[in-house]
């Protein structure tokens, strides 16, 4: 459990680093860090709380959940060498949620559906993070 957790944690953070520098210098980026911020927001509100008012430190809140979770749900992909098919599956399931799920949402659809571009770069960065998930897992497995 506790590989299949770093190997979470190592796709997590993947996604995390690729989409905190492509965001800087590509225009039509995907904005995750938008949906996260918007949902850390509605979420806190429905509680009767009141969110950061600071947008840097809601950023950082967002980047925080965003690993944790992401950590979390890459972790499925488990060790061993069928790391690799539920890595992809997990990946491309991601990245599909990050395009089609923001707008039925109510967390707006320009953050990962501004362009084309930015939709195939948002089920890019899921997938890369499922596949280094499922790299790590199955190198840290003892059938590797």
């Amino acid at each position: 459990m506790i590989k299949a957790f770093a190997g979470g944690l190592a796709g997590a953070c993947v996604v995390t680093v690729v989409h905190e520098t492509l965001r800087r210098m590509m225009p039509d980026a995907p904005r995750m860090d938008v949906l996260g911020m918007r949902s850390i927001s509605e979420l806190m509100q429905k509680a009767d709380m009141e969110p950061p008012q600071d947008k840097d430190e809601l950023h950082t809140w967002a980047l925080a959940g965003d690993i944790v979770s992401n950590s979390l749900y890459y972790s499925l992909a488990g060790t061993g060498k069928d790391a690799w098919w539920r890595g992809a599956v997990l990946g491309a399931a991601a990245g599909a949620g990050a395009v089609l799920l923001p707008g039925p949402l109510g967390l707006g659809e320009e953050p990962s559906n501004k362009t084309t571009r930015t939709q195939v770069m948002a089920v890019g960065y899921y997938l890369l993070g499922g596949l280094v998930a499922a790299a790590v897992g199955h190198a840290l497995s003892d059938e590797s």
